[in-house]
């Protein structure tokens, strides 16, 4: 008993380490967001973790706008409610499948390039060069990458919505026999303006989430080659773990 007990204690204090010491990265990197931005680093992180990200993430929630479709259709068809179809698809995707969706994508592809790019950085020393000459390790680093993925998550997530409505009409339209006019008015109707900006709210909170902890992860590597593989699998895990548990408070303020 004791020993378990023992086990329990390491846990929770090594998880309120692990939270403390994101919140004071967290911390510095507001801190250093006083100063003005290094512009020509952030166009080239916005390009680099935002343009790029694009292709995967248009794929991503065109197909699960047609998997939307494909399900609900033909019970909606069945029970008479296909003038729906096109609300329950656009609601669904703008409040939760888009920006989830675009936060997973980004995790698993910005979340592991910011980790592994800083945390090789980390191994060969260039960290280490940067405080020499007198260059905060944050501000340089971490600050444009949280402001790229800020700014790019929401529209990303704005694309994907669109993206993803369209694609649930292709389904709904050529596989169901609904006509065009009753899938975009069914938006018309039952599509508020707060069901897709507080999607992009999410996205936004979630590209703070990916930045921040692949930040995190890749400043804390040690290890060489192998601590910066352990590193970029934490950041992804811990990253998508992080965006699940915030979704659900975001969801019960945003959509009370």
């Amino acid at each position: 008993m004791t020993h378990f007990l023992e086990m329990v204690g390491r846990g929770v204090i090594k998880w309120l380490t692990y939270i403390g010491e994101v919140m004071l990265l967290l911390m510095e990197t507001l801190r250093q967001m006083k100063r003005p931005p290094r512009w020509r680093l952030l166009f080239h992180e916005m390009a680099h973790l935002g343009v790029d990200t694009l292709p995967i993430a248009s794929l991503t929630l065109l197909f699960t706008g047609m998997v939307m479709a494909l399900q609900t259709a033909d019970v909606f068809i069945e029970f008479g409610a296909q003038s729906t179809i096109g609300g329950v698809v656009a609601i669904a995707i703008g409040r939760e499948l888009g920006p989830v969706l675009v936060g997973v994508v980004a995790a698993g592809r910005v979340g592991a390039a910011i980790t592994a790019e800083i945390s090789t950085m980390k191994v060969t020393e260039q960290i280490d060069a940067l405080k020499v000459m007198a260059t905060s390790p944050v501000g340089y680093l971490v600050v444009p990458r949280m402001l790229a993925c800020m700014l790019m998550l929401p529209i990303l997530t704005a694309f994907g919505d669109i993206i993803g409505v369209v694609g649930g009409w292709a389904v709904a339209t050529i596989r169901s026999g609904i006509s065009t006019f009753i899938y975009w008015h069914s938006i018309d109707i039952f599509v508020e303006m707060n069901d897709f900006t507080g999607g992009l709210i999410k996205a936004a909170v979630f590209g703070v989430i990916v930045s921040m902890l692949g930040c995190y992860f890749g400043l804390k590597t040690e290890g060489g080659a192998e601590g910066v593989g352990v590193a970029t699998t934490r950041s992804v895990v811990s990253s998508i773990i992080m965006i699940f548990f915030a979704n659900v408070f975001l969801s019960m303020a945003i959509y009370r």
